[in-house]
C-alpha cells in the first residue's frame, strides 16, 4: 500500500493559508465582493490526483479495481477498505481524497463530459452530492443494505447516508477552566463577549467559503434560529476567531494550545483527535446539535458501479457498521455517546438531534443565488468587522 497527500490523518490546505495572510492584511481596504471573488478563485485549480491517492492492492489475485474519489481522510476509511476487502479479496481499490469544494468541482466537470469521476463519491458535504444527483450524475442503487437506510438519509436511491456525525464543540481542557465550559451555542456566544480578551483569536471555525461541509453546517445553523446564529457570529468575529478550511487543521491548533475552542467540528474526528490527546475534550451542544450524515453516491455511467455498489452495500451494511462505530465514526443514531463525550446519554432520545435531512431542501442550499449572499454576509462579518488577528497561527 502506498500513501500520500495527508498529514496526521487530516487533509491540509496549504495554499489557502497564503490567501488567508493576504485577506487579513488588505481586509479593511478591498471592498468585500473583491475579498470573496479572491478566496473563491482558490478552488479552481484542484490538487494533483497522484498526490492524494493510496492504494490497497487484491490481498489474493485481482479481478477488479475500485476507485474511490472521498473527502473523507484516509485514517477513518482505512479500516474499512481493509475489512472489505477480507470478503472481496480478489479487488484491488484507489482511494483518491479531496477536500469537498474540490470534489465537487471535479465531479460536475466530469458529469459534463460524460467521463464519470471513479466509481464511488464518497462526501461530508452531501448537499453537493444532493446537486449532483439532481443534474442526472448519480446511478440508482437499490439492494437489501439500502433498504436499512433511515428515509432522512436516502435521497432517490442515489445518494446514501452511512455516518451519524453530531457537529461538537471542541477545547482544550488545559487552557478552558471547567467553569466556562460552553454547552449551549448561547453559552458560547456569552463566553465570548464576557472572556473577550482572554479568547481573542483562540477560536476556530470552518472559513465557509473554503470548506463545503463548514457551508452547510453553518447554513443550518442559521436555519435553527437566526438570532442565535447572528450573536454567535458576531461574537466570534469580535474575538477574532480563527477560520479555516479543515477539521484537521483546527483540531491540531487546539490540541498543541494555539487556539482554545474548535466550533462545529465533526464528531468522528473530534472524539479520534481527543482519543491520541487527553487534553482535548468533546461537547456535544445540548439546545440543538446538527447531525451530519457523511454521503455516498455511484456516478452515472461509472466504469466499474458493480464494486462502487459492491463497497456502498458494504458501507451500509451492519458489518460495515460496526466496523465503523468502532474502528473511524464512532457515534450511532440509536445508541448512546462514545466514553467520555460530554453530552445527553442518547443523542436521538434527547430531541436535541437535528438530522441534515438528505432531501429537497439541501438544493437550496446550493441555490447560486443564495449561497452567495449568505456567504457574502458571513464574510462581511468574519472580516470587515474582525481585526488582523484573525489568521492568527
Amino acid at each position: 500500500m502506498t500513501s500520500s497527500g495527508s498529514a496526521g490523518g487530516h487533509r491540509f490546505c496549504k495554499a489557502p493559508h497564503s490567501l488567508m495572510v493576504s485577506l487579513s492584511n488588505h481586509a479593511r481596504r478591498l471592498p468585500r465582493r473583491l475579498l470573496l471573488v479572491a478566496a473563491l478563485l482558490s478552488l479552481v485549480l484542484p490538487a494533483n490526483a497522484e498526490d492524494n491517492r493510496t492504494e490497497f492492492p487484491a490481498p489474493q489475485a485481482e479481478t477488479g479495481k475500485l476507485t474511490i474519489y472521498s473527502t473523507t481522510d484516509l485514517a477513518a476509511m482505512k479500516p474499512l477498505i481493509e475489512d472489505f476487502q477480507k470478503s472481496s479479496p480478489d479487488v484491488s481499490i484507489d482511494y483518491i481524497e479531496y477536500l469537498t469544494n474540490e470534489l465537487h468541482a471535479l465531479a460536475s466537470d466530469a458529469c459534463r463530459k460524460n467521463e464519470p469521476l471513479g466509481d464511488l463519491l464518497l462526501s461530508s458535504s452531501v448537499d453537493q452530492l444532493l446537486k449532483l444527483a439532481n443534474d442526472g450524475c448519480a446511478e440508482s442503487h437499490t439492494s437489501p443494505e439500502t433498504a436499512r437506510v433511515a428515509d432522512w438519509a436516502n435521497w432517490r436511491d442515489e445518494v446514501f447516508g452511512f455516518t451519524y456525525e453530531p457537529a461538537v464543540f471542541v477545547y482544550n481542557s488545559r487552557l478552558v477552566p471547567p467553569a466556562e465550559v460552553p454547552r449551549t451555542h448561547v453559552e458560547l456566544a456569552d463566553l465570548l463577549r464576557e472572556r473577550l480578551d482572554y479568547y481573542r483569536g483562540r477560536v476556530g471555525t470552518y472559513d465557509i467559503r473554503l470548506s463545503g461541509i463548514g457551508y452547510l453546517l453553518a447554513f443550518n445553523d442559521a436555519r435553527q434560529t437566526t438570532t442565535v446564529f447572528g450573536r454567535l457570529l458576531e461574537s466570534m468575529a469580535r474575538a477574532s476567531a480563527v477560520a479555516r478550511c479543515c477539521t484537521g487543521e483546527i483540531l491540531e491548533e487546539v490540541g498543541k494550545g494555539n487556539l482554545y475552542i474548535g466550533y462545529n467540528m465533526l464528531g468522528s474526528y473530534a472524539y479520534e483527535a481527543a482519543l491520541r490527546n487527553p487534553e482535548l475534550r468533546v461537547v456535544v451542544p445540548r439546545d440543538y446539535t446538527l447531525v451530519l450524515s457523511r454521503g455516498a453516491l455511484i456516478p452515472k455511467g461509472a466504469a466499474h458501479a458493480d464494486l462502487g455498489a459492491r463497497f456502498l452495500d458494504y458501507l451500509l451494511s451492519e458489518r460495515g457498521q460496526s466496523v465503523g462505530r468502532t474502528h473511524a465514526f464512532y457515534f450511532s443514531e440509536t445508541g448512546g455517546l462514545p466514553p467520555d463525550v460530554d453530552g445527553p446519554q442518547n443523542l436521538k432520545e434527547s430531541g436535541i438531534a437535528q438530522p441534515i435531512r438528505i432531501g429537497p431542501a439541501l438544493l437550496a442550499v446550493q441555490d447560486r443565488a443564495q449561497r452567495q449572499r449568505f456567504i457574502e454576509d458571513w464574510a462581511q462579518s468574519m472580516i470587515e468587522l474582525n481585526s488582523p488577528a484573525w489568521t492568527r497561527e
